[in-house]
């Protein structure tokens, strides 16, 4: 009898097995929650050029902006479980399940972790006519003009959205938040000056501080970043004040866990020692390739964090 159930044991395995054996059959599609040309975008597609390399089928891009990164989500949580749909998340992933009330999908229970990808740093930029240059002297300026100061964002609920709300507690400072559906429409409208201040990721917006379009205030990083020490970070003026932005992919729940764990370690072999290592290096990304169980580990202690600043901030869906 022992021997019998044995047997059905691993008949069972077996579909799992070839399914992870032979993925992907098809063309693979990445969900990317935010439009074409912003930081995720950027990362996205980076990591879809070289998974079509090691695995011989099309891997597409598809952009589905809105609600803070929730509608190109659902559509993963939603998906087929067979690995062919794969959505990129970043910090808004665990920070929306305390900010937003009304999500359509539950995040521990409808997705899974394949893999964190990287770790960034966030900035805080200005147009060059903003007349703070550090943020000892935002803060001076913004207390000056209460409520007259506004921040260009990639999205509510989105780490960049809730650093600043914390630095706003911290500080004690009123700053108004003007959220966008990505990177690059807030970048365009603090260049052109519509809106004075960014936060967005360093990588994202590192050619146009070059160029001298928008200028650094601080990092949210816990200390300076080594590939960048000449810029200085929030918690240098205001202590306790930090934050990075992590990316990474995720899967529809029922996917199977073999077939997970075959594109996680695809996925983080190839971000950790391969050719797109260091083009993630070079773009100012850390390079991270954890498994599903890490991943899915970081994810739910994540949460628990935001939760605590979401609280504490006050901050809303704006």
């Amino acid at each position: 009898m022992k021997n019998l159930a044995r047997c059905w044991a691993l008949a069972a395995l077996l579909p799992l097995a070839a399914a992870a054996q032979s993925f992907p059959t098809r063309a693979v599609r990445v969900m990317v929650p935010f439009p074409p040309g912003g930081a995720t975008d950027i990362i996205g597609r980076l990591v879809a050029v070289k998974m079509q390399e090691v695995w011989g089928q099309p891997v597409l891009v598809e952009n589905r902006a809105g609600a803070g990164t929730v509608v190109g989500t659902d559509y993963v949580a939603k998906s087929a479980p067979d690995g062919h749909t794969l959505g990129m998340v970043v910090t808004a992933y665990v920070i929306n399940p305390s900010l937003r009330t009304d999500l359509p999908y539950d995040t521990l229970k409808d997705l899974a972790g394949v893999t964190q990808v990287s770790v960034q740093h966030l900035v805080m930029t200005a147009h060059p006519s903003l007349e703070a240059n550090t943020i000892a002297e935002l803060i001076a300026l913004a207390k000056k003009n209460p409520g007259k100061l506004a921040y260009a964002t990639p999205g509510s609920g989105t780490a960049m959205h809730l650093s600043v709300e914390l630095l706003k507690t911290a500080a004690g400072i009123d700053l108004v938040h003007v959220p966008y559906k990505g990177g690059a429409p807030a970048q365009q409208d603090v260049m052109s000056g519509r809106v004075p201040i960014l936060m967005d990721v360093l990588y994202a917006v590192q050619p146009l501080i070059k160029s001298g379009r928008i200028k650094v205030l601080a990092l949210l990083s816990p200390q300076r970043a080594p590939e960048s020490p000449e810029y200085p970070t929030v918690a240098e003026a205001v202590p306790g004040v930090s934050a990075l932005s992590i990316v990474g992919v995720v899967a529809a729940a029922a996917t199977p866990r073999e077939l997970v764990n075959r594109i996680s370690a695809d996925i983080a072999r190839a971000v950790k020692s391969s050719d797109l290592t260091e083009r993630m290096k070079q773009q100012g990304m850390e390079p991270v390739g954890s498994t599903p169980d890490q991943f899915d580990a970081l994810i739910k202690s994540e949460i628990d964090k935001w939760a605590k600043v979401v609280k504490l901030s006050g901050a809303k869906v704006d």
